[in-house]
């Protein structure tokens, strides 16, 4: 009877380990800054939201989005509501993205995905710099946008094989 329960509470556990890494990465503003390589840094969080909000928006719910937007914000240290703004954009692109498309197509989904970092990081950009005054390094969000960018094929493998993993156990 116990194992039983240990294996239908693991299953439970599973299907939330989009959402733990996301509260995890937000928590510790995980984009690689800490190497402190000058010109090497990538977004693994809009990279997360990109693609657990396109292919299966079930596990990873848009509050768990928005309050990871906030944690993330007290700990960068920006005006709080900017990160969970931006966050929620780039769900509104895939939810648009997901239902106009008929079949998924890699490529098209890459594309998607420069388009929403540069518009993402766009409105970031003018909210700081324009409208609360805050310095920002224009060559580090377009080196970061790139990385993220080229990361993008690395982790949907990674994340794909995840969300295999997850989708068995769970019809188990």
């Amino acid at each position: 009877m116990s194992s039983f329960q240990k294996s239908s509470f693991l299953k439970s556990i599973q299907l939330y380990i989009p959402a733990l890494i996301l509260l995890f990465s937000v928590l510790n503003e995980f984009d690689l800054n800490y190497l402190n390589i000058e010109y090497f840094s990538f977004n693994f969080v809009h990279i997360l939201i990109f693609y657990w909000t396109l292919k299966n928006p079930l596990y990873l719910s848009y509050g768990i989005i928005f309050i990871s937007g906030l944690i993330n914000d007290v700990v960068i240290g920006i005006p709080i509501g900017l990160s969970s703004f931006c966050y929620l954009i780039i769900c509104i692109i895939t939810a648009y993205l997901r239902n106009i498309t008929l079949s998924p197509n890699f490529i098209n989904d890459w594309i998607t995905l420069l388009f929403t970092l540069l518009l993402v990081n766009s409105i970031e950009v003018i909210f700081l710099d324009l409208i609360f005054s805050i310095s920002v390094n224009y060559t580090k969000y377009f080196v970061n946008i790139g990385f993220t960018f080229l990361f993008y094929p690395l982790l949907i493998v990674i994340f794909s094989k995840l969300e295999k993993n997850i989708r068995t156990r769970k019809n188990d």
